[in-house]
């Protein structure tokens, strides 16, 4: 582990910004201040004209491991990840085997220790039959407990009431939760093959998994957190009423349902289905443009309370099938920074915003020890980013294993520049350093 002593960078932290030295010592943030002088034994990393940011957390990404390693695996999504900026990640149980047991999810981060580039945690998953495994979930070591109500693999879509109950009542953590109405959806999907058959076009998508389908399922889970004074996370919002279930009259900290917004639904809308095709096909559906506008209105006002990516990369065949036939998902750990700074470049978002809503609400949401901040005595996560350094995605700058981006062809302005994790230079000058290795995040519950 070396030691560092970053000088003349923009600090960009908790809402101010402010042009200071910082020294990393041992992987800790050891000093900010100015006119800072190394110590022996440092380097000294030049940042002038860069911004210095917190590492982003990811709380919604699925790396395909074990069991699904011919679309993703740890290892090439984590140095995708922090090529991208960001230094931890949350990754999902619909793996295969799905991680419903103690012992499968502890096998997760058995191998992340051996590979990730990128701190990491694991959600616990639940399905109808597991309740006893998932009130073993250790608070301290485990991000949360993921409830698929609605499109999942495998034994994870729960849609039995009295389990639904249980969970609520129950769960030692946070409960994440993907909530789609299953029933509206097949009777949605009956009409449209009703109509084309096989080949209903991916236009309809956003109409098969609909507002209704979204809000239905996002409403009764909001009920239930309440009815049981549950803590509940609704992830990846992608219409405009759904944004209404959500307060921002309240602290973070005093909310007992919070929201999240993916990178997806605040850059597509439904008129890029045209273009994109299946490759913009996510679950839930990318819709309106005036869905896109009220959520990014929403992480604005803080209704909507944190960005991810819901990073979920498949092969190009897979994706390159018909509208039934193609999965949902796609890879954008790499990319959504840069997304996102595109979006400050045109007005949506603020910089200190973005810090807010990738960094600092993500650590308080899920009570993270000691990161998300800059501060003396955090883990040195960091991003040096250049808002002046345009580069196109192309197929041989993609990191992902699936080997392409729903960016491709698109220039952005702006980059990381140099990523540490823990205190280690992990990305810089668009070469991630593979002998960098990330941590198991901590909780303070």
């Amino acid at each position: 582990m070396s030691n560092y002593l970053i000088k003349g960078a923009v600090i960009v932290n908790e809402g101010t910004r402010r042009k200071e030295d910082l020294r990393i010592t041992g992987g800790i943030i050891a000093e900010i201040g100015k006119d800072l002088t190394p110590a022996p034994g440092e380097e000294t990393v030049r940042a002038e004209g860069l911004h210095l940011i917190p590492g982003l957390i990811d709380d919604q990404v699925h790396f395909r491991e074990p069991g699904l390693t011919h679309k993703a695996e740890i290892a090439t999504e984590s140095r995708a990840a922090v090529a991208g900026g960001i230094t931890s990640f949350m990754e999902m149980p619909n793996t295969v085997p799905n991680t419903l047991t103690q012992e499968l999810l502890e096998e997760k981060y058995a191998r992340a220790a051996e590979v990730s580039a990128a701190n990491y945690s694991f959600f616990m998953g639940a399905s109808n039959d597991n309740l006893d495994e998932v009130v073993k979930t250790d608070p301290k070591t485990v991000c949360g407990v993921k409830v698929f109500m609605g499109s999942s693999t495998g034994n994870m879509l729960v849609d039995n009431k009295k389990t639904l109950e249980g969970i609520f009542k129950e769960s030692p953590v946070l409960i994440a939760s993907h909530c789609e109405d299953e029933e509206t959806i097949r009777a949605n999907t009956e009409i449209f093959r009703a109509k084309y058959g096989a080949d209903v076009p991916i236009t309809a998508h956003p109409l098969i998994r609909s507002v209704e389908a979204c809000y239905r399922s996002s409403s009764m889970a909001a009920e239930q957190a309440e009815k049981f004074g549950a803590r509940l996370h609704i992830l990846h919002i992608s219409t405009a009423r759904e944004v209404e279930i959500f307060r921002n009259d309240i602290p973070l900290s005093e909310k007992k349902v919070t929201a999240e917004a993916c990178i997806h639904h605040l850059w597509f809308t439904d008129a890029d289905y045209a273009d994109k095709g299946t490759f913009i096909k996510w679950n839930p559906a990318v819709k309106t443009a005036d869905d896109r506008a009220a959520i990014r209105a929403a992480v604005n006002d803080h209704r909507i309370d944190v960005i991810a990516t819901d990073h979920a990369p498949h092969t190009l065949p897979e994706k390159e099938n018909s509208y039934f036939k193609a999965p949902s998902g796609g890879p954008l750990v790499q990319h959504a920074l840069p997304a996102l700074l595109e979006l400050m470049y045109e007005g949506v978002f603020t910089l200190e915003t973005i810090v807010e809503k990738t960094s600092h609400r993500v650590a308080d949401l899920f009570q993270i020890h000691r990161r998300g901040y800059i501060r003396q005595g955090y883990a040195a996560d960091l991003v040096l980013v250049d808002l002046d350094c345009p580069t196109e995605v192309r197929k041989e700058n993609i990191l992902y294993k699936c080997g392409w981006s729903p960016f491709e062809g698109t220039t952005f302005r702006a980059a990381p520049h140099t990523v540490f994790v823990n205190g280690n230079i992990a990305y810089r000058d668009g070469k991630v350093f593979d002998d960098v290795r990330g941590e198991r995040l901590v909780f303070d519950r």
